[in-house]
């Protein structure tokens, strides 16, 4: 713009051209999203603007494009000086000619400018008719928004004013940005809890929003309106891809290889940069109380593991002593209170993987402690052998104890694995209930191999003999015997041998129910126990001969 040119002042405004509103409206829930910064039609709707008598000669539909800044040309070449984003002010003083039009607008559209305003005027101040119709001829037909003015204005006043107004943006989102920051790092810093960081998200956002898990349970919900939404949260997630086609803003939470949640924005239609920034950091604040909260337990129950362990290979502690130290761990049971050692043993397959138990053994002992604080029980864990745990649980001094315990263990939560679990003896004594842990791991052992388990937890006397062999199934004196009574079976693993016996043992030798048992016809049974009595050289009609076959059998069971 030529020096001259800046110095006239503005004229009456003759017309102005059609704008675009500038403020996003109401969104789903009624929570405005913050608009764009300064845009084109904003710029037109300047008092300096309408004095010069704007004219829209292309590019009305793109007035809403936000300016990042305000540029002067005094030439057609302003490519090179260009980023994207500007609105360019000129007066096209020296290139009022059809070719120097196309490429000055040829090379805005490459940059990537926001719009141009061409003040074109003569010598008097006069509107020049002959440069503006070259001007519109060359702008027909572009997206590029193009104004013509055909008065004179003070092109510094424009300037002035955007970059007033843009700095001033720019200051007002580094501020917000700064409060969203301190915001978040103080729940950080204040350890705060899961309903309290989305509180927070919603109330800076001012909109409802749900965390829930992979599973699209409800963790947490806040802000206006949320309620409703939870309501009807099971239908919305049953929807085939109900996010995206509500288009709402969302972010994963946790680490990207172990994501447990999902951060849900229900009453923004789309995101923007700074709800971007405020889920970001709340999906970050999360994920940092979470692995706060899991790093916690497990140290809790490291230490608490370290502990018992030493009280069994101790063998015998001062009470006073392992009650004191107990209570440094958070286990301080009121007088009077039941403790219970309990094993829970995890069933698993040979060639299951070792991290995959290590996972589920470390996910039990949390849903267990978590149950049992549930129950109104404190707890003291250990780890023992690879997929076993041991817990010491005080229940109050009076109750049925056997219901507290099947609380306790049927409040553990699907982990799609399945134990079992095996008790020992009640004691009020710390120590006494520790020693025990040994016991309650041989009847959990029994448990695991029990082919069906009509109990939620095993006793010494619930496994009966079967637990007698599995606390002597290393005794070489009991591998002998039933060695020595099954040995002609065992030699090549007669498998339908061993069924047979297996069905004559449990119906007590009675060959009516053996034959229904294994649909056997009568000649077939007496056949196959002919072989059974040969191989064994024994007679199965014997109840001596058959309990001692019951006891190999069962320990041969237990132990190959």
């Amino acid at each position: 713009m030529s020096a001259e040119a800046a110095e006239h002042g503005p004229g009456p405004a003759r017309h102005t051209a059609g704008t675009v509103g500038n403020t996003a409206g109401p969104t789903e829930h009624g929570t405005a999203e913050h608009g764009p910064g300064l845009t084109v039609s904003a710029v037109l709707d300047l008092e300096e603007i309408r004095a010069g008598a704007p004219t829209v000669v292309s590019g009305a539909d793109g007035l809403d494009r936000t300016i990042r800044w305000v540029h002067i040309a005094d030439s057609e070449h302003v490519e090179q000086f260009l980023e994207g984003g500007e609105l360019v002010l000129t007066t096209a003083q020296t290139f009022r000619t059809a070719a120097a039009m196309r490429v000055f607008l040829d090379e805005l559209d490459a940059a990537g400018a926001a719009g141009a305003v061409v003040e074109l005027v003569d010598e008097r101040g006069e509107s020049d008719e002959a440069a503006a119709e070259v001007l519109r001829r060359a702008a027909a037909g572009r997206d590029l928004p193009v104004i013509v003015l055909s008065r004179r204005i003070k092109f510094v006043r424009i300037t002035e004013h955007a970059h007033r107004r843009l700095l001033s943006e720019h200051l007002g989102r580094l501020e917000r940005a700064q409060e969203i920051h301190e915001a978040f790092t103080q729940l950080s810093l204040e350890r705060a809890e899961v309903g309290t960081i989305v509180a927070r998200t919603a109330e800076l956002l001012g909109a409802p929003v749900v965390l829930e898990d992979v599973a699209h349970r409800v963790l947490a919900h806040a802000g206006p309106g949320a309620e409703a939404v939870v309501g009807d949260w099971l239908s919305l997630v049953a929807e085939t891809d109900a996010y995206a086609s509500r288009d709402w803003a969302q972010i994963p939470v946790g680490l990207q290889a172990r994501r447990w949640g999902r951060l849900v924005v229900a009453g923004i239609a789309a995101a923007g940069a700074e709800v971007d920034q405020i889920i970001e950091r709340a999906s970050q604040a999360l994920t940092l109380t979470r692995m706060a909260e899991t790093d916690e337990r497990d140290l809790l129950i490291q230490a608490q593991s370290g502990f018992v362990r030493e009280l069994m290979d101790a063998g015998s502690e001062d009470e006073s002593q392992a009650r004191a130290r107990a209570r440094s761990l958070g286990f301080d049971p009121p007088a009077g209170a039941r403790l219970v050692p309990a094993v829970v043993r995890l069933d698993r397959d040979p060639g299951t993987d070792l991290t995959r138990i290590q996972l589920w053994e470390r996910a039990l002992i949390q849903e267990a402690a978590s149950a049992a604080s549930r129950a109104g029980a404190a707890t003291l864990a250990t780890g023992l052998q690879s997929g076993s745990f041991g817990l010491i649980l005080a229940l109050p001094g009076r109750g049925d104890e056997t219901k507290a315990l099947e609380r306790i263990f049927t409040g553990i939560d699907d982990l799609g694995s399945t134990w079992a679990v095996g008790v020992g003896r009640t004691s009020p004594s710390l120590v006494t209930a520790v020693s025990r842990l040994d016991s309650a791991a041989q009847v959990a052992e029994v448990a695991s191999t029990l082919d069906v388990r009509e109990r939620v937890f095993y006793r010494s006397a619930d496994v009966r003999l079967r637990g007698l062999l599995a606390l002597l199934g290393e005794d070489p004196r009991l591998r002998a015997f039933a060695e020595g009574e099954l040995g002609p079976l065992l030699e090549d693993e007669d498998a339908q041998l061993l069924d047979l016996l297996d069905l004559v043992l449990a119906h007590g030798g009675n060959k009516s129910a053996v034959a229904r048992a294994g649909f056997l016809s009568r000649p077939a049974l007496y056949a196959r126990l002919a072989r059974l009595e040969d191989r064994l050289g024994v007679s199965l009609d014997d109840a001596e001969s058959r309990t001692a076959l019951h006891v190999a059998l069962l320990w041969w069971r237990l132990n190959r």
